[in-house]
């Protein structure tokens, strides 16, 4: 939520597919359709979030044309 407020008061415009619970989900239902949507020029960019981001860098780079990172900083987002 914090994110989807930097976002919303930078006027960047962007859909959110995230999970809206509590409980464990699986993380390609929601990886690889944002994943695709960028494939498909829908989208420019995706963030991604989960525990520790390795299942869904896992789960988007199974998209052709797809490189997603795993990234903690600025450093290693560049």
């Amino acid at each position: 939520q914090e994110i989807a407020g930097l976002l919303q008061d930078l006027g960047v415009v962007y859909e959110d597919f995230g999970c809206d619970c509590e409980g464990s989900v699986d993380y390609p239902d929601y990886a690889l359709p944002v994943a695709e949507k960028v494939a498909k020029g829908e989208f420019d960019r995706a963030i991604l979030i989960c525990g520790t981001g390795i299942g869904m860098c896992i789960s988007a780079n199974k998209v052709k044309g797809i490189r997603c990172a795993l990234v903690h900083d600025v450093f290693s987002a560049k």
